[in-house]
């Protein structure tokens, strides 16, 4: 499957045919598809105002409900987290749970509800809301917006509490590193252009406050040849992974409770002159029957339990209508 996605999307690259593009982590099954006929496969986007879809006008106030995972379970990933950076088989890992939750909305509810740079509903079997660009291409020039760190906005002085995180910024710098180093694999002449700004999102009951990072490239002259090739050996995004790669994403598989499928791939499209996507983040899923958020977080050697399990539980929460 992973081969058929590569010639599709390479193809439609080629022939500059605006096309849409779905990858998800495990990279098991990736979806692409013309951009004109992502509507009847019931695909619907929106990347930063470029979008394939009427306008609904949603009149319920969305409301959210869920009982967090539970703590034991949590504690025992993260203990074994812990002892994995403790042995220098990770320095930072991302670690995530799906949480059921009961909500008013549907999932295309949702999608019309939220106000986010990406937005995607795939075939009524997820939504996704994600402040958090991945690449975005144009001519020559790559750029990446790693996101790494959170907090309440409502604390007070917030901005300035996370910014002054050394915990926080220790795992932004981490991930900037790693995107830095996994961009220079394609791509020459990698600068960091804006580092650790802040950025506020709104949510359905409060505002956060996250801290990101732009890094850009230059490409090579041909580089539409092996550009599909060249996205895929960037995955999973360093944001939603950790560092070293390789062996974190081992380490992920093995302590989290269920496959992430399309949760913290990415989408994007190419419009016929560039390309823009994002990581699939604030994601929500139908699966047997049942609705769920998917959430987490970095975790560090100096990574405080109750901290991090609270964050998995700050991060769920439906866009504010």
């Amino acid at each position: 499957m992973l081969k058929e996605f590569e010639t599709q999307f390479t193809q439609f690259l080629k022939e500059e045919e605006p096309f849409f593009f779905l990858v998800d982590f495990e990279k098991e099954n990736p979806f692409v598809c013309k951009m004109k006929e992502a509507h009847s496969e019931g695909v619907f986007f929106n990347i930063k105002g470029i979008k394939n879809y009427e306008e609904k006008k949603v009149s319920v106030i969305p409301k959210l409900s869920f009982l967090p995972i539970d703590k034991a379970i949590y504690t025992k990933s993260f203990e074994a987290v812990k002892e994995h950076l403790e042995r220098g088989n990770t320095y930072l890992l991302n670690l995530t749970f799906p949480t059921e939750i009961e909500m008013n909305a549907s999932l295309e509810d949702v999608f019309h509800l939220s106000d986010a740079p990406y937005k995607l509903l795939f075939k009524n079997q997820f939504v996704l809301f994600s402040p958090e660009s991945f690449v975005q291409i144009q001519e020559r020039t790559i750029s990446t917006f790693p996101m790494k760190g959170t907090i309440d906005a409502a604390l007070k002085n917030a901005s300035h509490v996370l910014l002054s995180n050394k915990k926080e910024e220790w795992e932004h710098n981490t991930i900037v590193d790693l995107m830095r180093n996994d961009l220079s694999m394609i791509a020459t002449d990698i600068k960091v252009e804006n580092y650790r700004y802040v950025e506020r999102i709104k949510t359905h009951h409060s505002e956060i406050l996250q801290t990101s990072s732009k890094i850009s490239g230059r490409l090579k002259k041909d580089f539409r040849n092996t550009l599909c090739q060249d996205l895929l050996s960037l995955l999973p995004a360093g944001s939603v992974s950790g560092a070293p790669k390789q062996k974190t994403v081992e380490i992920i598989q093995a302590n989290e409770i269920t496959n992430r499928g399309y949760y913290t791939g990415i989408f994007g499209i190419y419009d016929g002159e560039k390309l823009d996507s994002a990581v699939n983040i604030r994601f929500i899923e139908r699966d047997n029957g049942k609705t769920y958020f998917r959430s987490g977080g970095g975790i560090t050697t100096n990574s405080v339990l109750e901290d991090e399990y609270n964050e998995l539980i700050q991060k769920i929460y439906l866009p504010k209508g």
